[in-house]
This record gives C-alpha cells, structure tokens and sequence, in this order.
C-alpha cells in the first residue's frame, strides 16, 4: 500500500483526497484495492477523523471509491466523465487549469477560417465572417476524453494575435486573455447538451475507424458578455464510453 501523501498548501482533506485520486487515476492503485480506516488515515496523516472521512467523501462523490459498511473504503476504477466547456473555463478559474483529473491537452491547432452556418448562428455573425477556431484533444490514461473546438469572434485576433498560434495559450483561457486585454467579462452562458451518432468528421477527430458506428455527447456553450454579445462558442465532442457526472447539493 502506498504510504501516506506529502504535505502541500491545499486544506488538509483535498490534499488526502488528491493523493489518493492520483494513485488511482494513475493505475498504483487498482479496482478492489482497499484504502486505510479513517482512523489509520488520520493518524498516517496527522489530521482528525472528520478530516478524513471528509476526504474520502471527496472520493465517493468521484465515485472513485465506495464504503463497505464493517469493512472500509475499496477503490472502485478511474474516472470516465466528461466535463463541458463550461465546466473546464469553472474549474480553471478555481484551478487555473483547465484539465479534468489524469487529464492533458495537445494537438493545439488554431488559425482564423470563415465562420460556418451552425458557428455564425451561435455568434451572432453572417456566414462566412472571419472566425477564429481553436481546437485541442483532451486525453488521459483510456485515451482521448473530448476533441474541444473554441469559435472566437475574428476582431479579437487584432488586439490578441495569440489566439490564432497553434500553441497551448499561456495565462489563462481564452476569455480571460479577452477579458484582461478588452474589459469585457463573461457573465453569463448558455449550455446544452445533446446525443448522435458520430459522423465521419465526429470519427475522424475522435480518432475512430471510419467504419465505426457509436453514439457520442455533444456539448456547448455560448459565453456571453454584460452586453449579451456572444464571446465565445465552445464544442466538445465527447469520446464513445464516457459519461456525464455532476454534483449538486440538494436543498
């Protein structure tokens, strides 16, 4: 069993917490594993055993782990969930990154095209407008998670060349490079969620076999501004097998 996590500046249960999800979402440790009691916990790492039982409630709520009653807490896998794009630009404001747990971005590709159809509806724009697209693949350990396209209003490109490099964007998301560089803050935004069968343009930036037939998640999210001006429209296709998981309190 691996031994108890080394001190950071995170509080007390997020840190136990994360040192556990990285030994599972690494694969260290395996489905059927069993974690230390809440009292060995504690005292492993020199907290209370609310404190403890706090981090493994962390865990549960992943649904990385479970609680046996008379027996303990067992891991129960790596996480599969599919975080949309408002949830990545939620968690990098908290974060100040965007990744989802055991997860990466490459295949950073951007460039500013004509706006289609489906994009110049979302942003308010005439079909074919200069528009910037950003796109990049989310993976972790099972593959790819979601292939992520940001649309951006082309007059952003005069004031933030940066947007249309083909590089991972340095001090932020988009809209805080927007919102720092113009004034112009997201106050509100529009998600929705849908299914479909992936078509060949879905397979192909999925990195699926042309033949293949499977149902898919679509998410979006329209960021707009105080002005109701659209900022942004986000598109993540989320790869076969993964699921949605969120958590809410109920009141």
């Amino acid at each position: 069993m691996p031994g108890p996590p080394r001190p950071d500046n995170r509080p007390p249960y997020a840190r136990i917490a994360g040192h556990y999800r990285d030994l599972i979402t690494s694969g260290q440790l395996s489905p059927g594993d069993m974690l230390p009691s809440i009292k060995a916990l504690a005292k492993d790492c020199n907290v209370s055993t609310a404190t403890a039982d706090r981090a493994m409630k962390v865990l549960r709520e992943e649904m990385l782990v479970r609680g046996i009653p008379g027996v303990g807490t067992e891991v129960v896998g790596r996480p599969v969930s599919l975080s949309s794009g408002a949830e990545r630009h939620d968690r990098s404001n908290k974060a100040q990154s965007s990744w989802g747990v055991g997860e990466r971005s490459s295949e950073h590709m951007a460039g500013i095209v004509p706006a289609p159809e489906e994009v110049a509806s979302a942003l308010g724009i005439s079909t074919g407008d200069d528009v910037i697209r950003r796109s990049r693949v989310y993976r972790d350990t099972h593959g790819i998670v979601a292939h992520s396209t940001s649309w951006i209003p082309g007059e952003f490109a005069r004031v933030l060349p940066e947007l249309v490099r083909s590089e991972r964007l340095k001090g932020g998301l988009s809209l805080d490079l927007i919102a720092s560089a113009t004034g112009r803050h997201c106050v509100r935004r529009h998600d929705e969620e849908a299914a479909r069968i992936a078509t060949e343009q879905d397979l192909e930036l999925l990195e699926l076999e042309q033949d293949t037939v499977a149902a898919i998640l679509v998410l979006t999210a329209r960021f707009l501004d105080a002005d109701d001006q659209v900022l942004e429209y986000g598109v993540d296709l989320g790869a076969p097998g993964r699921t949605r998981r969120t958590t809410s309190e109920v009141v």
